[in-house]
């Protein structure tokens, strides 16, 4: 657990550069991120894309990627994810729930994604993260703005008072096509289930096809739910 002092430091951090690094380009705030917080940097990312850990790899070599592994994830996720790792000049870390999902099962029921899904994140994704971080200062999210209406004021640097870190969002500002350029750029991988129409990737049984606009309508389809609770304020 971080002490006053330091939490006080972070916070003095964010207050000063938030401004500056708003206009910043993705490898600027990077490189800036690497530069401030050394090997108390670390990344996170789903593997629905590898634009994150791809730029970890260019702009903060041998950089921690966090990978929550729930124990949900389709194999095409599992299969970049292992790409990642043995391809990428990073560490990818596979953070995994303090319960296997046969534990979970015998004590709340076969589908706690179904009958209370917010459980289920908080058990699979939003704990474990918040465990891990413990050990690092801040964290390289690829949220972006563009995502969803809850993410339209994503800022590019800010304080995560539920995990008492930096939070750093180099890509806030970029837009889908934006990510598909990068892409295509730099000739990189890309999640196999974004070739049938996927447009935010979950876990399997709480990811579907999008069914609107918001790219993430394809998250948790039927419940009003569209976020798993690692970045709520």
């Amino acid at each position: 657990m971080k002490t006053a002092s330091e939490i006080s430091r972070l916070r003095s951090l964010v207050a000063r550069h938030a401004r500056d690094l708003e206009g910043a380009s993705a490898e600027t705030v990077i490189r800036w991120a690497r530069e401030t917080f050394g090997a108390r940097l670390c990344a996170t990312s789903s593997m629905g894309d590898v634009v994150i850990a791809h730029q970890a790899s260019q702009f903060a070599p041998g950089l921690d990627v966090l990978f929550l592994d729930t124990g949900y994830h389709f194999p095409e996720t599992l299969a970049l994810r292992n790409l990642v790792a043995s391809s990428f000049d990073v560490n990818v870390v596979d953070v995994r729930p303090e319960r296997s999902v046969e534990k979970q099962r015998e004590l709340w029921g076969r589908d706690l994604f179904d009958t209370d899904p917010d459980r289920c994140c908080r058990l699979r994704k939003v704990l474990p993260l918040r465990q891990a971080l413990a050990g690092y200062d801040a964290w390289i999210t690829g949220i972006r703005r563009a995502d969803s209406p809850q993410r339209a004021q994503t800022p590019v640097l800010s304080w995560d008072e539920v995990n008492q870190v930096v939070k750093v969002a180099p890509l806030a500002t970029w837009t889908s096509p934006m990510v598909g350029a990068y892409l295509e750029d730099h000739t990189l991988p890309s999640n196999r289930l974004t070739e049938l129409g996927y447009t935010s990737i979950g876990c399997q049984p709480c990811t579907s096809l999008p069914t609107g606009a918001d790219l993430r309508s394809g998250r948790w389809p039927g419940l009003q739910k569209t976020e798993c609770g690692l970045h709520a304020s």
